[in-house]
């Protein structure tokens, strides 16, 4: 069952290494190329014209790496991993039409604000509503209405909070992962660490998960998640198909994202945390993309009161740029950051499974 996590891994790398050189030449010969703010750091000027969007071939190369992946192991997809998928794709969607506009019909600001949140409202709606359905032989459904950390705790919410939390969280990351995605590379790295994490995190689940309880050693550690494996095929699927992409998004980026490419990330990494059930965890492991919203929150916010700003330039990753560092140097130490993020998130999901053994 474990070799659905290595198929679909290495499906999603060979698919983006090969795809993503073969949507750069169509980008490019179509002229969808990167809008530059003219009030970013005077380096960026150069990157003016790079074909976007790039994020359609990492979501597709996902999609067709879980599906080979259930295809060559002859196993059948779950609730679980379709709904995080669809997510992934919806978002992505939204976010493809705010690029086409951008490109295409020659408009700076894409898709306006209020059709793009009624889009991404949409689609979050759609996904924790049908989170809440299908139900296993055990009774579980993808996602559970009590908050979660490293695994359910406290008591429940209802339906109704549920789905305003769970576009809270969709919302949130989703713009964080935006945000992020201004160096060549880093949003994309970011994710590849995390994506490893939710893939370590769906093994372990379906390990010690509470379906095996009659052979584990200590039972009362177990965890009621309803497809870990699926997601940890979902998660795997992207960490490959993010990898791939990375050797073309790389500095000198030869193709960018887009918000095709951050907003579907930025969804589907909180649909395999809230179906992971590790809702709060999340924050931590992605604690880059956190950091960086919160810089933007952090300067408007002080612009706004006092009329001075804390950054040279917010997001943060452009107040280091600045200040004088290159990108490369800004890139890789926001991802050891965003490594030791991962570590600490992963260290206390081993930890709170060691102290309920």
């Amino acid at each position: 069952m474990m070799n659905q996590v290595l198929f679909s891994g290495v499906i999603g790398l060979f698919l983006t290494l090969i795809g993503t050189p073969l949507l750069i030449k169509l980008l490019a010969r179509k002229g969808y190329g990167q809008y530059i703010r003219d009030d970013g750091p005077r380096e960026h000027a150069s990157k003016r014209g790079t074909p976007t969007m790039g994020g359609i071939a990492f979501i597709l190369a996902t999609i067709a790496a879980y599906f080979l992946s259930k295809v060559i192991t002859g196993k059948s997809p779950t609730y679980s991993g379709l709904l995080v998928l669809g997510l992934m794709f919806g978002m992505g969607l939204v976010g493809f039409l705010d690029d086409y506009i951008k490109i295409v019909k020659r408009r700076s600001l894409g898709l306006r604000a209020k059709a793009k949140m009624a889009g991404q409202l949409i689609v979050g709606i759609g996904f924790a509503v049908l989170a809440l359905q299908f139900p296993d032989n055990r009774g579980n459904t993808p996602a559970s209405t009590k908050l979660s950390f490293i695994t359910d705790f406290g008591w429940t919410i209802g339906p109704v909070l549920f789905v305003v939390w769970a576009l809270f969280m969709i919302l949130a990351m989703s713009n964080g992962v935006n945000l992020t995605d201004g160096l060549d590379g880093l949003a994309t790295g970011a994710s590849v660490l995390v994506f490893g994490a939710y893939t370590f995190i769906g093994v372990w689940q379906f390990q010690e998960s509470c379906a095996n309880a009659m052979t584990l050693t200590n039972p009362a550690a177990c965890y009621e998640v309803r497809d870990p494996l699926d997601l940890a095929v979902v998660a795997s699927a992207l960490m490959g198909a993010c990898l791939g992409f990375l050797w073309w998004n790389t500095s000198p980026a030869k193709i960018f994202m887009g918000d095709t490419g951050s907003l579907a990330l930025g969804g589907v990494l909180t649909g395999l945390a809230i179906l992971s059930r590790t809702e709060l965890l999340v924050a931590i492991m992605g604690g880059l993309f956190v950091l960086i919203t919160m810089s933007v929150v952090i300067q408007v916010g002080s612009f706004r009161l006092t009329g001075k700003r804390v950054f040279r330039m917010a997001p943060l990753q452009h107040h280091f740029e600045l200040k004088g560092w290159s990108e490369v140097l800004v890139v890789v130490r926001f991802w050891i950051i965003q490594g030791i993020c991962v570590i600490v998130g992963l260290g206390l999901f081993y930890a709170g499974w060691a102290a309920d053994k």
